[in-house]
């Protein structure tokens, strides 16, 4: 699984070279489910094999999630909350997660924008309340590139320091038995989410 991943996410992101890391990027800050979790570290591999360097890798990732996140702004301020839920079947978030992002915006005001950047799951949807709320872009951008910066260059830099343990024969064992577990942690989410209860919708 492992391996799997490993290799497909290199060879797209090594085909497309940087355009492809600002494209997955713009995509996972518009609310797409594409954790940059995942792909930066693969960019960090590509970067210790020599594709592109590392400061070009970090600007290109940024400038994608804060083209990603004007476009999630810019729904949220000029399409309104009643919009998202109108048309909530149809793009990439759930009413909860809107709701959650709202509640962590209307508690820590424009500061959530910089924090949030900095928290899985939170950061992708942290832009609409911002939107929602009217935040000027001025404002907005400024916070969310200042917690978007050290997000993806610390990891890119953790893929690095993976490509090089990689590259030594002595972790092959640790990385079979990670791929097992990842790969049984995979299989129960899946079950999981086929057998969970469904979310109340939001009316």
């Amino acid at each position: 699984m492992i391996e799997w991943l490993a290799e497909h996410l290199t060879v797209t992101l090594g085909s497309t070279g940087l355009a492809g890391l600002f494209v997955a990027m713009l995509l996972e800050s518009a609310c797409i489910p594409l954790p940059s979790e995942v792909v930066l570290p693969f960019a960090g591999i590509l970067v210790r094999q020599g594709f592109y360097g590392y400061w070009p890798a970090v600007f290109w990732a940024v400038t994608g999630q804060m083209a990603g996140s004007i476009l999630t702004h810019a729904l949220g301020r000029y399409g309104g909350r009643p919009f998202l839920l109108r048309y909530r079947h149809y793009l990439p978030f759930r009413p909860h997660e809107l709701g959650r992002a709202e509640g962590w915006f209307a508690r820590y005001g424009e500061v959530a924008v910089l924090v949030g950047r900095l928290l899985p799951g939170l950061r992708t949807f942290i832009s609409l309340p911002a939107g929602l709320a009217g935040m000027p872009l001025r404002r907005f951008l400024p916070y969310s590139a200042l917690g978007a910066i050290p997000w993806t260059a610390g990891l890119i830099l953790a893929g690095v320091r993976i490509g090089a343990i990689w590259e030594n024969p002595v972790w092959d064992p640790f990385f079979r038995v990670t791929e097992a577990v990842v790969g049984l942690a995979l299989l129960a989410g899946v079950i999981y989410y086929l057998l969970r209860p469904s979310s109340p919708r939001s009316k």
